[in-house]
């Protein structure tokens, strides 16, 4: 029997030990942290993170604690709509909905589905070795394992990826993001509908959640690192957008400061090649993607089966590797694309530009727009 090392507790990492573990394997899970905890606030499930989450046996946890997501409405910072996508359809070609949850309950449902004894914690991985039958993995506490394979599932700064690619360049996407989730009674946020708000100032989404909980985000473009945004409270980050509709900047001033989240956001030019000898990258390790398609979760999740899967498949290791890159690598250097240029066009801040995308977008008909993201809930999980 194969010794597999899974590193990283975030949701690929999870849901990997998770389908591992369900297929007979020998494996366990380092993290770095002293817990496993959801960094992060509201997430998309789309039907294809969904029928993921069904394969490991989750699927109907998850929908019993999230939000069914029925359409999407684009409007102008104004409140005006541009257009719109009904999201009932794909539920009804793919027998599955999409979803919104807290990230916490997605990461809770995994991590009290795995075995106890299997994840530890307080593990941080610094360096590696490949020897010819296994990985050697270091931690910082003076410990080390050794496994017949490692899925590394450390995120978007990976060590393995780091030492392993070092050309392999995170890029800034050009804004910085706030989000945070508050409870509000505001008949406006309909329970199966989310928004997005575009304006010169920047970018604010909003995402129902289950109860009376919302998620919003709020994007503006900047330097990366850029210290005026800094150390921003609720009511500084909703005076910016001063511009948009009273009831939209009303979620961001209920935030509770010390839970108001701000992250620059970056992605990883695709890679060629997620394989190195006995090492596997996986999730943000592999294809860090921009949030702009809520699919940062659900491709991490489709690595996690289709790389068990995969293992299934092949008897050859090489073989089931090869068939895990193939099926993987394509798909995920599109979104990567798709994603970063959903941002370009909604991040605008020329005068001229969004006068003219806000004059063209209404006429985009809404089935194009679902064409589009269709090509995400098509997936063969096989």
């Amino acid at each position: 029997m194969k010794k597999i090392i899974v590193i990283g507790g975030g949701i690929g990492g999870l849901c990997t030990t998770l389908m591992l573990q369900k297929n007979g394997d020998d494996v366990q899970l380092f993290e770095a942290a002293a817990q496993i905890k959801a960094v992060g606030a509201g997430i998309g499930v789309g039907s294809n993170a969904l029928a993921a989450l069904y394969e490991t046996g989750v699927g109907e946890q998850i929908e019993q604690r999230g939000n069914p997501l029925h359409e999407m409405i684009f409007q102008n910072e104004q409140g005006v709509q541009l257009n719109k996508m009904n999201f009932t359809k794909f539920a009804q070609e793919f027998g599955l909905n999409s979803f919104t949850i807290h990230r916490a309950d997605l990461h809770h449902v995994l991590y009290q589905s795995i075995k106890p004894n299997t994840i530890h914690l307080n593990k941080r991985c610094f360096d590696f070795k490949q020897t010819k039958t296994g990985v050697e993995v270091y931690f910082d506490d003076s410990t080390q394992v050794e496994g017949d394979i490692i899925i590394a599932a450390d995120g978007i700064h990976s060590v393995f990826r780091n030492k392993l690619i070092p050309h392999a360049k995170t890029r800034y996407a050009g804004y910085t993001c706030w989000r945070g989730v508050v409870e509000t009674d505001d008949h406006r946020f309909t329970k199966q509908t989310s928004y997005e708000l575009w304006g010169r100032a920047g970018r604010i989404g909003i995402v129902p959640l289950k109860g009376k909980q919302v998620y919003w985000f709020a994007c503006v473009n900047g330097k990366p690192n850029d210290p005026k945004y800094k150390n921003r409270t609720p009511m500084d980050v909703a005076q910016i957008f001063s511009s948009f509709p009273e009831h939209i900047t009303q979620l961001i001033r209920l935030t509770k400061e010390d839970e108001l989240l701000h992250h620059d956001i970056y992605d990883l030019k695709p890679l060629n090649q997620f394989v190195y000898g006995r090492i596997v990258l996986l999730g943000d390790a592999a294809h860090a993607t921009t949030p702009n398609m809520g699919q940062g979760a659900g491709q991490a999740l489709e690595d996690a089966i289709v790389f068990v899967k995969s293992l299934n498949k092949e008897k050859d290791l090489h073989k089931a590797f090869n068939r895990y890159e193939n099926k993987r690598i394509k798909r995920t250097k599109k979104i990567i694309k798709m994603s970063r240029n959903i941002g370009i066009g909604a991040q605008l801040e020329n005068p001229f530009a969004i006068a003219i995308r806000n004059k063209l977008f209404p006429y985009v008909p809404s089935a194009i727009l679902l064409q589009k993201f269709k090509y995400l809930l098509n997936i063969d999980l096989s």
